[in-house]
């Protein structure tokens, strides 16, 4: 389901590398070596908070200056 420059990305899976729950933000390591920065209100479930360590699903996309983040994040499994 990769769609073309800027648009969603096929699922990807890894592991919450960090999180400020401060600040609402943090990365993921993928499985796919990539590092991908993210905001909790893109945390699926609303919860604003995630355990640094989860095993997490996501998608990706275009942000600001063209980096990719992860969107749709949610624990592995649910």
């Amino acid at each position: 389901m990769t769609q073309a420059c800027g648009g969603p990305r096929a699922p990807v899976t890894g592991l919450v590398e960090e999180f400020d729950d401060g600040r609402g933000i943090g990365s993921i390591l993928g499985d796919d070596g990539r590092r991908y920065p993210f905001h909790c209100t893109a945390i699926a479930d609303g919860s604003r908070l995630i355990a640094v360590g989860a095993r997490v699903v996501f998608s990706t996309a275009a942000a600001h200056l063209g980096r990719i983040e992860a969107r749709a994040v949610r624990r592995e499994g649910s």
